[in-house]
């Protein structure tokens, strides 16, 4: 069987299994009362202004309810994140969750110069040691998969999708069902970390 077509099933059968637990209600309108803090680091609107912080607006809104989630138990590390969410309420999450899921993010640009490199890995993959193409549960324009918690990494900053990967790679950051991202980033090289990072950076969605 070819190899892309047994990557490609492989992320269709994890998909399916992948079950979310589901947000609280959230109130867009309170999140934005809340979300003072946030605009520091992520802008007001959820467009970071320092690239190797995140863009949360457009963001999928269960997704983002995870990771806050995440930090507050600790599954997830950050220093700067732990003490931010320290005091939130589950509903404060949800309400947080929600108005930057309505925020429009500003797309990127991909750099030229690894523009091929990028393109490549996240069309295709390598098949030559095992690395499946990132449009397998991100799309063809990074919008993710929202049910499945697969995040949308279209438009986002570029160095902040770079200090992911290696996290991932390092096993730093928890990697999902079966440990995937772990997988999948331990995998890449710096070079190629940066050029789909780059290429994800000026992804978005034509719909």
């Amino acid at each position: 069987m070819n190899r892309r077509l047994v990557f490609a099933l492989f992320a269709l059968v994890t998909l399916a299994c992948a079950v979310p637990v589901s947000a609280a209600e959230g109130d867009a309108a309170a999140g934005k009362q809340k979300s003072t803090a946030c605009a520091a680091c992520h802008g007001p609107t959820g467009n970071a202004s320092n690239g190797e912080w995140p863009n949360l607006a457009g963001q999928h809104e269960d997704y983002l309810y995870q990771q806050l989630k995440a930090y507050k138990s600790g599954e997830r590390q950050n220093a700067i994140m732990a003490g931010q969410v320290a005091n939130l309420s589950d509903q404060d999450m949800a309400d947080l969750a929600a108005y930057f899921a309505g925020q429009t993010m500003e797309i990127g640009a991909a750099n030229e110069e690894v523009l091929e490199l990028g393109r490549n890995i996240y069309r295709a993959g390598d098949s030559t040691k095992g690395l499946p193409a990132c449009t397998a549960c991100h799309g063809p324009a990074g919008w993710g998969n929202a049910p499945a918690d697969y995040p949308r990494i279209g438009g986002q900053n570029a160095p902040y999708i770079v200090l992911q990967l290696q996290a991932y790679a390092s096993g730093e950051r928890p990697g999902g069902p079966g440990a995937m991202m772990n997988d999948i980033a331990a995998k890449l090289t710096e070079e190629e970390m940066r050029a789909v990072a780059s290429y994800a950076s000026g992804l978005y969605s034509k719909e």
